[in-house]
């Protein structure tokens, strides 16, 4: 089975394709390698012959039909997007472009190679869409994301792969393009770009500069282990019903300010000359519309294709703060792009 992978250099896309590789599965990476991109996350799979890149940005109509054709792949996987919810805020318009407009160029693209398809690869074929639970929007303390819960995303982030969710699924009820839609929760693990909580974290920590923590730290998260996810959506891809969304949970909820004095207290013991890490802790202003609580409801995926996160929260984090401080040479090269370190996502209306 050949896979084409959107975004195949990002953090997700990235897992997916080593796990994917590692199963024997053939891959072609597409990758535009913005900001977020990083080939050196592929370095493992780069030499194999199951593997392709090709550089190409999905808004390209002419691209993506062009490499559609020459790998004829027999499932597209879409994870391209912009994701990081504070540059939503700052900078709305890469994200209705990439996340939006992209999604509806690689529908159209497929659409047309899937027409084109002979018997029976065509009954075969698969588009797997990649998105997100925070087009869910916000729960209160009790309660769980379903597959049937109704979207209220509330950030420029969210509100693009909401739309790009029902362009996947308007798509497959207008054309009979053979889809399915999956929505995680917050991922994390090796190769997560530092800008996100748990790698600003770890590396503010190690720096000795101050760990922010977005309000009171109150905000819950349901985490999930990358490596666990790329599992998910690889079983999802083979064996999923198509017109299907399928929810995808950790089964680890915990609050933000949680999570960070949990890899305080691994990083006092991994290295303990910065002991007490928590002395950083910075509560700091916290993010316009900040979701209170996202809690997925798994067990759709569980109940219909057998797939259950193996990783606990405690196992993980310690497995992500291990590979950190094992690949200093990796994230040091993220250090200096744009955005990197920066607090970002206070930009309003009023100021």
């Amino acid at each position: 089975m050949k896979i084409l992978v959107t975004g195949g250099a990002g953090f997700i896309g990235s897992a997916v394709v080593r796990r994917a590789v590692a199963d024997g599965l053939s891959v072609v990476n597409v990758d535009k390698l913005t900001y977020a991109a990083n080939l050196a996350n592929l370095d493992s799979v780069a030499d194999s012959p199951a593997y392709a890149f090709e550089q190409a940005d999905i808004c390209d109509a002419g691209a993506m039909a062009r490499i559609l054709a020459a790998h004829q792949p027999d499932a597209v996987m879409h994870l391209a997007a912009e994701s990081h919810v504070d540059r939503s805020i700052d900078g709305p318009a890469a994200f209705i472009e990439t996340n939006i407009t992209g999604t509806y160029v690689l529908l159209e693209a497929a659409r047309a190679y899937w027409r084109a398809l002979p018997q029976p690869r065509r009954d075969a074929f698969r588009l797997h869409h990649i998105s997100t639970d925070e087009v869910y929007g916000t729960l209160g303390p009790t309660g769980l994301f379903t597959e049937t819960t109704p979207y209220a995303p509330n950030s420029p982030y969210s509100a693009s792969k909401a739309a790009s969710d029902h362009l996947v699924r308007a798509w497959g009820e207008t054309y009979g393009l053979p889809v399915v839609v999956t929505n995680c929760s917050n991922n994390y693990g090796p190769f997560h770009f530092p800008e996100k909580l748990i790698p600003v974290t770890i590396l503010n920590a190690l720096a000795g500069k101050p760990l922010p923590v977005y309000g009171a730290g109150e905000n819950v998260r349901d985490w999930l282990y990358v490596e666990d996810h790329a599992v998910a959506l690889l079983t999802v891809l083979r064996r999923g019903r198509v017109g299907e969304t399928y929810n995808i949970g950790g089964n680890n909820e915990a609050r933000n300010i949680d999570i960070v004095r949990a890899i305080c207290a691994i990083l006092d013991d991994l290295r303990p000359a910065g002991a007490p890490h928590d002395r950083l802790i910075a509560f700091v202003t916290d993010r316009p519309g900040h979701d209170f609580r996202y809690a997925i409801d798994a067990s759709k995926i569980t109940a219909e294709l057998g797939w259950r996160p193996s990783v606990t929260l405690e196992e993980g984090l310690r497995r992500t703060v291990v590979w950190y401080l094992e690949n200093e040479p990796w994230w040091r090269a993220l250090q200096s792009r744009a955005g990197v370190g920066e607090r970002l996502g206070l930009k309003t209306a009023s100021g």
